[in-house]
């Protein structure tokens, strides 16, 4: 989608990183929304534009808003990546989701009325602001933006369903192996490749999100890829071997040793020698 120049527009100024974000406004705004989320535009979404639905641009590192910050908008990404994390008492953050195209941010701050979590762009990022004020109405004007809200977040509950699937693997191999597919199955969504992908987020937040070291998130990404399932350059992904990502990700609990291969000449023979639905939780010293 190619980028307009928008005037500057300052209706959210009370917005905690209002320093930090460039405001822009369209006509269209609303139109474009729904054709962001695929939604058919009727007359009656058309005639609600002056409810304030804006286009903002976000910058990479910047913050879209922080924890604990009143509540003054929900988002939805028009383009780039960013992530979610909460920073606990030690002052760790931890990350809790990562949010691309078409996904919403901000509406689990709606029963508090304060954000939960921070969310960064990871990279040069454009979100469609709805005012936290004004969901309601709108929903009631423009019942295509209602749906549009309600499946979103069917959508954010999926995201915690897939992360609890994440954080049920014992290994980190295989926890990484479901991220990389899940990666690739938005990827797919989006009419991208889900075979090739380059990765927005840095291997110290996949390390957070994934509940593991960061030193075993850079092991992990070599042990798929000596096995032969990916191959990896700096953040540059290219799934190999589908079914053989998809037979490490399976596993939960046991030890894969006899489903992770000892080197890329074997791979094929232990992939299909071997039943499927077993870990690849196998530790770096099986590998050497």
């Amino acid at each position: 989608m190619n980028d307009r120049i928008y005037p500057r527009n300052d209706r959210l100024d009370n917005n905690p990183s209002s320093d930090l974000v460039d405001r822009v406004s369209a006509d269209s705004d609303i139109v474009m929304l729904m054709k962001l989320m695929g939604c058919s535009v009727s007359d009656a979404s058309i005639g609600v534009n002056t409810a304030g639905v804006m286009l903002q641009r976000v910058r990479a590192g910047m913050t879209l808003f922080h924890e604990g910050a009143p509540a003054n908008a929900i988002y939805f990404v028009r383009m780039g990546t960013f992530k979610s994390y909460h920073t606990t008492v030690d002052g760790y953050e931890q990350v809790v989701s990562f949010a691309g195209r078409a996904d919403l941010l901000g509406f689990d701050a709606l029963c508090t009325g304060r954000y939960p979590t921070s969310a960064v762009a990871l990279d040069e990022a454009s979100v469609y602001a709805l005012p936290m004020k004004d969901v309601a109405w709108l929903g009631q004007r423009a019942p295509d933006l209602d749906r549009i809200l309600r499946v979103s977040v069917s959508s954010q509950l999926q995201r915690y369903r897939e992360l609890a699937d994440l954080m049920s693997a014992a290994s980190a191999e295989a926890r990484l192996a479901r991220f990389l597919l899940q990666l690739s199955n938005r990827m797919k969504s989006q009419g991208l490749s889900p075979l090739k992908f380059s990765l927005r987020m840095s291997r110290r937040d996949i390390a957070s999100y994934l509940g593991v070291a960061h030193e075993t998130i850079s092991r992990g990404f070599g042990h798929l890829a000596q096995a032969g399932y990916v191959a990896v350059k700096l953040r540059e992904i290219e799934i190999m071997d589908m079914a053989g990502l998809h037979d490490c990700a399976r596993g939960t609990r046991r030890p894969a040793s006899d489903v992770m291969p000892k080197n890329g000449h074997d791979r094929l023979a232990v992939v299909r020698s071997n039943a499927r639905g077993h870990a690849c939780g196998m530790r770096p010293e099986s590998l050497q």
